[in-house]
């Protein structure tokens, strides 16, 4: 993310917000007033506006309408001590992104500065990748040279895209990649996933709602189609959307508009839709759970992407590309593994396809004791090959310490007993067992406070798993754990997870 522009004549407010963002290792810069901020966007353009309404000068409203004008992809926050009703109309009027009244949690502003920034940057981060020759989409295998070729066939066209493929094989890059080299670029591309939202407020957040519309509507709100005006908006598990809200999207394809929730004026859209799924729409259309007109509308041009099984030939060229970013991230040099254990590696089925592949490579930076990883430093997980998946594990070595996730695994698999029981969940004996011989272990190699790596590991499997089970949503993520929201943020930043969950 590049740079947060906060713009506030009070000076406290921007003491508060610039140390939320050092925390957050978030770039800022501060303004006092509207008018210097509006000047400094000729030399250089923020990924996301934070401004003050009632400032000497030039006022927040005003600077909205400016920067939408002139620049209108970067994305306003508008704050104020003055939360009435006319105040935030003329803030969404205007082209806000949001409207966020003081005074405001830190985390819930820190969280909608990000989701505000995901459509701006996507754009930034392309242009900047091509402009350095680094490719984020990486493949030499046959299957992926024909997803090129199909992407540079689509790069001049403003045809509907259905991309289906299973989960974790890049279906938003392959998304994000179609805007960048379509007519489209530089104008917002907009991701949401349909199944991560409730259905209740999936609508709203689709077509965006009108004040009073239902209760707890206060302020007119921009949907996701607004947001994209002149963009694209791409639609993820679009299999999951519900059947009434799939009638409005087809209205949208049909005739390009679309009305607000409580809203009497019709909305034009000049949106490119992007959909992606990896169930089977026509098996839904059979069951009656997806609209078969709508499935044509979507499958202009049907895109399917391979399973990383599917072209094992490039999994060493993408282990070295996330073992590199990994280390970049975390500081040091790359780790480079043997050619057994890049064997061990490519044998692997890989169910969660490209982004298990990048999970691992993170685990190897964090946990691998050397540079040169061999077949013993790699997870728990990738040693259980296809052909020996109902084979035992092998016992681990006395100088081997067990892994923690694989314990953690065990754990959650036996979700339904209490952890204060302990319970038998595998032929080597309970969790907590396993878990005090890795303590054991670790003491007896005299490592250095094995407890508190233990904890984080612990603690970073939780995690993962539970927001994986939640679709990464963190509030219920958070219910699940017994931790209020602000601790689990708080600790998937101490434990370096932010781009990893």
């Amino acid at each position: 993310m590049k740079n947060v522009w906060i713009i506030d004549d009070d000076r406290s407010i921007r003491w508060v917000l610039e140390k939320a963002l050092a925390r957050e290792a978030l770039p800022f810069r501060s303004f006092e007033n509207a008018m210097d901020a509006f000047n400094a966007l000729a030399q250089e353009q923020p990924s996301v506006i934070v401004s003050d309404v009632r400032m000497p000068g030039e006022s927040g409203l005003t600077l909205v309408k400016k920067v939408k004008a002139a620049y209108p992809h970067i994305p306003v926050i508008i704050m104020t001590a003055y939360s009435d009703l006319d105040t935030a109309v003329q803030a969404f009027q205007g082209g806000a992104f949001e409207y966020l009244p003081k005074p405001f949690d830190v985390e819930q502003a820190l969280a909608l500065i990000r989701r505000a920034a995901q459509g701006t940057e996507a754009i930034k981060n392309t242009d900047a990748a091509v402009a350095s020759g680094e490719r984020e989409m990486l493949g030499q295998a046959a299957p992926m040279q024909d997803v090129f070729r199909a992407i540079g066939r689509l790069s001049q066209s403003h045809v509907t895209v259905l991309i289906t493929g299973e989960s974790g094989t890049g279906k938003e890059l392959v998304a994000r990649a179609l805007h960048e080299h379509s007519p489209r670029k530089g104008k917002a591309f907009i991701a949401i996933n349909t199944a991560a939202i409730p259905k209740d407020l999936l609508e709203s957040e689709l077509f965006g709602h009108e004040r009073g519309s239902f209760t707890g509507a206060a302020a007119t709100r921009q949907g996701r189609f607004q947001q994209a005006e002149g963009g694209t908006l791409f639609l993820d598990e679009i299999g999951d959307m519900p059947m009434d809200l799939q009638v409005r999207l087809l209205r949208v394809l049909q005739d390009g508009e679309y009305y607000r929730v409580g809203g009497q004026a019709p909305m034009q859209s000049n949106v490119r839709i992007i959909a992606a799924t990896h169930q089977n729409l026509d098996d839904r259309v059979k069951s009656g759970l997806f609209r078969e007109d709508l499935l044509h509308r979507l499958n202009v041009v049907r895109l399917r992407l391979p399973a990383l099984r599917e072209r094992r030939d490039d999994v060493p060229l993408l282990m070295r590309h996330f073992l590199a970013k990994s280390a970049k991230t975390l500081g040091g040099e790359a780790k480079t593994l043997t050619p057994a254990a890049m064997s061990q590696i490519q044998s692997f089925g890989f169910p969660g396809n490209v982004r298990q592949l990048e999970n691992i490579c993170h685990w190897i930076t964090v946990m691998a004791p050397g540079a040169s990883v061999d077949i013993a430093d790699l997870p728990p997980e990738v040693l259980v090959t296809s052909a020996a998946t109902t084979a035992p594990m092998p016992t681990p070595r006395v100088s081997e310490t067990p892994s923690i996730a694989a314990l953690t695994e065990r754990m959650v698999g036996a979700a339904s007993h209490p952890i204060s029981a302990p319970s038998t969940v595998d032929g080597n004996g309970d969790w907590q067992a396993h878990l005090a011989s890795a303590l054991v272990s670790a003491i007896a190699q005299n490592e250095s406070a094995p407890g508190e790596r233990l904890t984080r590991e612990f603690e970073a499997t939780l995690i993962r798993t539970a927001l994986q089970e939640t679709k990464g949503r963190r509030i219920e993520a958070s219910v699940w754990l017994g931790w209020g929201r602000n601790t689990l943020t708080r600790k998937i930043h101490e434990l370096g997870m932010d781009n990893t969950v």
